[in-house]
């Protein structure tokens, strides 16, 4: 009976605890998730790095283009839509990862990062 009331109250305590815990998810996911994701309509996917690299080659539909390394992505950052989910890419990760952990700091809800960034894209790219 004892390790019964135990296990409630250590139940009740956990679920108290994580009440209290952001909302916020950030998600390293590979391209297969982030492929499937791609096609729900509350999803962005954004584009964190350099106008050069862009110039290369994207991942086609992306929607927005934010430079993580330019003088306004916290600027163009506060613009967005808390509310939406973002699908975040940049050339390895690096930058996307900085870039989801920062857009998590400030009330974005759904995050995630594509794992081995650009690098990894096995699909088509548009120009």
């Amino acid at each position: 009976m004892k390790k019964l009331i135990f296990l409630f109250l250590l139940t009740q305590i956990n679920f108290a605890c994580s009440q209290n815990k952001s909302s916020a998810i950030v998600e390293n996911i590979n391209q297969e998730q982030f492929q499937k994701m791609l096609n729900d309509n509350n999803t962005i996917l954004l584009d964190v790095r350099t106008p050069g690299e862009v110039a290369q080659g994207y991942i086609p539909g992306t929607d927005l283009f934010i430079n993580w390394e330019g003088c306004c992505f916290k600027e163009e950052m506060s613009k967005l839509d808390t509310s939406k989910t973002y699908l975040v890419y940049c050339r390895s990760g690096a930058r996307s990862g900085a870039a989801t952990n920062a857009m998590a700091k400030n009330g974005f809800n759904k995050i995630y990062n594509l794992r081995g960034g650009i690098n990894n894209w096995s699909g088509k790219f548009d120009k």
